[in-house]
Order: structure tokens, then C-alpha cells, then sequence
């Protein structure tokens, strides 16, 4: 690396360590701020609310990295434009895109740290933050879906009636196993319960129906043992659930899930494709960075650092829109919903590029 590009690339990295420093102390203050009435409530240790915003803040610098990287980068381009400094650096045979290399190798540096920490560090944090959330800042949670269908097995069925999740109890079951498209047996509960001890689920008052190809067998019983590959935390609140999962174990719970054929599988597959997605998207930004703000502006670097924000902001909406129409299966591929946004920005990028002075 020349002295040009440490020169370029400590700015620049100073500038976005700067402005996520400053704006994730005001979210935080914002945060405490609106949940202050919550802890009191609640009477929580301030040991937990400290860890609290401990795991708080690693959750928001990952949210904001991509637009944080952008406005650090109109920061930074600005001031430079507005020295003259970009006007002699091309003047010295530097070309335009050899300008931008260092920019781009901190936005891959970022995007690569942000990527790990979303795949591996922050799921881990994220399950102590949601579990508080869900303890002191929610309502308690109650499982009140009725005819609940879940496939345990690639050959095996579960239907329960209702289920609590105060006891851990199932009320009418029915567990069928189905190959080739034949019924080939069938066990129905009146209750099942988990048994913390032994870890798995005891029918009680059940009887089982075996059918043969010309008759059955009949077994019954007051209370049977059995392992099935379903637990109460199946049961517990799923909210957030996706973002306290690792990404081998999103993996994995998309692979059960799918198994299942359970119908909120694609919010997993969002997840993973967003985590993903990310990285590129610190790359797409910093490129647009440094076209909207390469120019010397007569207005000053006030005007471009706003025009910075404001690009920040349509970002931001796009990314939502775009999770949203994910979610709700408006495209035929969510992978394709959640890349939108990158789709965009990169060609609104390239069209910018085109007027740049080289």
C-alpha cells in the first residue's frame, strides 16, 4: 500500500469508528430512555440492565454498519473535495478507480467483520437481549394455536388438539405414521407431558392401531414413553427466534423446519439471505459514497453530507420494503426480494459513475 491509500483508508476508518461511536450512544440513551419504566416495574438488577445494553449495542452496530459506512464515506470523500485534495491526486496520474481502492478495501474489511459477527457473535448475544426482552419489556407469552400439524419424521405426523405451555402439556393427540401414501399406523393420546427428567414426552390413556393388510392390531395403555423429535421449546415464543440462531444453526433449524413442512421456514431463509446480502451491501454503498461526494460542492460539505443521509434513509426504506415483500411471498424468490435493494443502489451506482470527472 502506498502512503496514499494508509492516508485515505485511516480516515476513513476513523470516520466510521466516529459516527457509529456517536449515534449508537444516542440510540442507547433513546433506548434506556423508553424502557426505563419497564425496569423499574420490574424491579431489574442494574447488573442485568447493563449486560442488557452490553448485547444491545453490538446488535445495533451490525444493523447500521451499511448505512454508517456510506455516510463516513461522503464524509470523508467531501472533505477531501473540499480541499482540493481529490483535484491533485488525479492530477498526479492517479486514475478515478485507483482513488477508490482504498475505500474498498475498508468497506471489504468492514463487511467482512460484519458478516462474522452476524453469522457467529452477535446470534450469541442476541439470546440473552431477546430473552431479557421478552421477560421485562413484552407481555408473557401464551401458545394459543389450536389444531397444531407437525411432521416429526419424513414418515411420521403429529396432530395436538391444543397445547399448554405453562405445563408443558398436549391435549388430544394423534400420531400417525404414513408410507407410500398407506397408513400404516396409528397411536392417539388423550394428553402428553413433558418429562423434564428423562427428556421426552409420556402419553397418557393412549391406544395404538397397526394396520396389516387385512386386519389390525389394537394396543392400549395408560402410559407410554417416547422420544419424537419435537420439544416444549417448539412450543415457547418464536419471536426473533432467526436472530439468536448461529449460521450453522440457522441451517440446521431450516432443514428441520422445512422437514416439518412448517409454513414460517422462509423468515429463516430471509435471515440467512439477509446475513449474506449485508456485506455486499457496505461494498454498494461506499461505491456511491464516493461518486455523490467526489465533487467540489460551492454549497460546502453541509450539502453533500445531507445528500449522504438522505440516500441513507431511501436505503434504509428499500431494505425494509424489500424484507417486507420477502416475507409476505410477494416475489416468487425471496432471495431475489432481499437483493433488491443492492440491485438498485448498484445501478443507480453505475449511472452516478458515468458523470464523474476521471
Amino acid at each position: 500500500m502506498k502512503k496514499l491509500d494508509i492516508y485515505i483508508l485511516k480516515k476513513f476508518l476513523g470516520a466510521f469508528i466516529f459516527v457509529m461511536s456517536i449515534l449508537i450512544f444516542i440510540i442507547v440513551i433513546i433506548d434506556f430512555t423508553e424502557k426505563n419504566d419497564n425496569f423499574i416495574k420490574n424491579d431489574v438488577d442494574s447488573d442485568e440492565i447493563l449486560r442488557y445494553f452490553l448485547t444491545y449495542i453490538p446488535y445495533m452496530a451490525s444493523f447500521m454498519t451499511p448505512i454508517i459506512v456510506f455516510i463516513a464515506t461522503v464524509f470523508v470523500t467531501s472533505k477531501l473535495a473540499a480541499k482540493t485534495e481529490i483535484v491533485a491526486i488525479l492530477a498526479s496520474g492517479v486514475s478515478f478507480k485507483r482513488f477508490m481502492l482504498p475505500y474498498f478495501l475498508g468497506a471489504v474489511m468492514i463487511g467482512l467483520l460484519s458478516f462474522l459477527a452476524n453469522a457467529y457473535l452477535i446470534p450469541e448475544t442476541n439470546k440473552f437481549r431477546i430473552d431479557f426482552e421478552l421477560q421485562y419489556v413484552k407481555k408473557a407469552f401464551y401458545f394459543n394455536d389450536r389444531n397444531i400439524h407437525i411432521r416429526v419424521a419424513p414418515d411420521l405426523y403429529i396432530y395436538i388438539d391444543r397445547y399448554n405451555n405453562q405445563g408443558n402439556v398436549g391435549y388430544n393427540i394423534t400420531l400417525e405414521q404414513i408410507q407410500n401414501g398407506n397408513l400404516k399406523e396409528k397411536l392417539y393420546a388423550r394428553t402428553m407431558k413433558w418429562d423434564t427428567v428423562g427428556h421426552k414426552w409420556r402419553l397418557n390413556r393412549w391406544n395404538r392401531r397397526v394396520f396389516k393388510e387385512t386386519d389390525e392390531i389394537i394396543y392400549s395403555g395408560f402410559a407410554l414413553d417416547t422420544a419424537l423429535n419435537l420439544t416444549p421449546d417448539d412450543f415457547e415464543n418464536q419471536e426473533r427466534l432467526w436472530e439468536t440462531l448461529t449460521m450453522s444453526e440457522l441451517n440446521n433449524h431450516i432443514d428441520q423446519q422445512s422437514l416439518r413442512g412448517s409454513a414460517d421456514v422462509d423468515i429463516y431463509k430471509i435471515e440467512k439471505y439477509i446475513r449474506i446480502m449485508s456485506p455486499f451491501s457496505v461494498i454498494i454503498l461506499t461505491f456511491i459514497g464516493i461518486i455523490v461526494s467526489s465533487k467540489k460542492s460551492r454549497q460546502g460539505t453541509g450539502v453533500q453530507i445531507a445528500l449522504g443521509f438522505l440516500i441513507a434513509f431511501l436505503f434504509v426504506i428499500a431494505f425494509m420494503l424489500s424484507r417486507a415483500l420477502a416475507e409476505a411471498n410477494t416475489f416468487n424468490s425471496p432471495i431475489l426480494a432481499v437483493w433488491l435493494p443492492n440491485i438498485i443502489f448498484g445501478l443507480v451506482g453505475v449511472i452516478l459513475y458515468r458523470t464523474v470527472p476521471r
